[in-house]
């Protein structure tokens, strides 16, 4: 196969498009095949992002070396936890939302794969049901943020201020939640 400095896994798929390339948090790199795509197809697609796979595969055992919060993935994962996200995150709005008191609609637990939350403008609540595994604070944010959609649909300062009341280190907590995005 392709010279590269890691193994990875073909697998074709009668679904798939177009080649796709995953690297997982273990360490596995898988590459999907449409039925239609060559073994050399895959070895040429493969070399061209062989720097970013290594990039991945280098920052993944960093993380794993730190002991960086290893998030579940996968169908499975979130069959298993979803409904134990949905009342945690329950248990948490109503206390959350004391110092706002905005009335929001239903709330939904979803398995998102570059979001920890969102607000409809019909005022539903999505969360990642990952959300369960992150730091207490972290949680916490995720959630505030979100509550403060309901207010303001956007990122402005009026937004900030609202955040600011229940998280005045938002920041910190922000910077903290971009490092544990990358393993998303």
């Amino acid at each position: 196969m392709a010279q590269t400095s890691f193994s990875y896994t073909l697998r074709r798929s009668r679904r798939a498009r177009r080649i796709r390339l995953a690297v997982h948090y273990d360490g596995r790199v898988m590459v999907t095949l449409p039925l239609r795509a060559s073994k050399r197809e895959a070895e040429v697609f493969l070399r061209s992002k062989s720097a970013w796979v290594r990039s991945k595969l280098q920052s993944f055992a960093t993380a794993r070396r730190q002991n960086i919060y290893a998030l579940p993935s996968g169908i499975g994962a979130y069959r298993k936890h979803k409904e134990a996200a949905r009342a945690f995150i329950r248990e948490r709005l109503p206390h959350l939302n004391a110092a706002y008191a905005f009335s929001y609609g239903a709330v939904f637990i979803r398995n998102q794969r570059t979001l920890w939350g969102s607000c409809s403008k019909r005022g539903n609540l999505n969360f990642n049901y990952r959300i369960m595994f992150l730091p207490p604070a972290v949680r916490d944010y995720i959630i505030v943020h979100e509550l403060c959609h309901l207010k303001e649909l956007n990122h402005a300062p009026a937004f900030w201020d609202l955040v600011s009341r229940m998280v005045p280190n938002h920041k910190t907590i922000r910077r903290e939640l971009k490092k544990i995005s990358k393993i998303l």
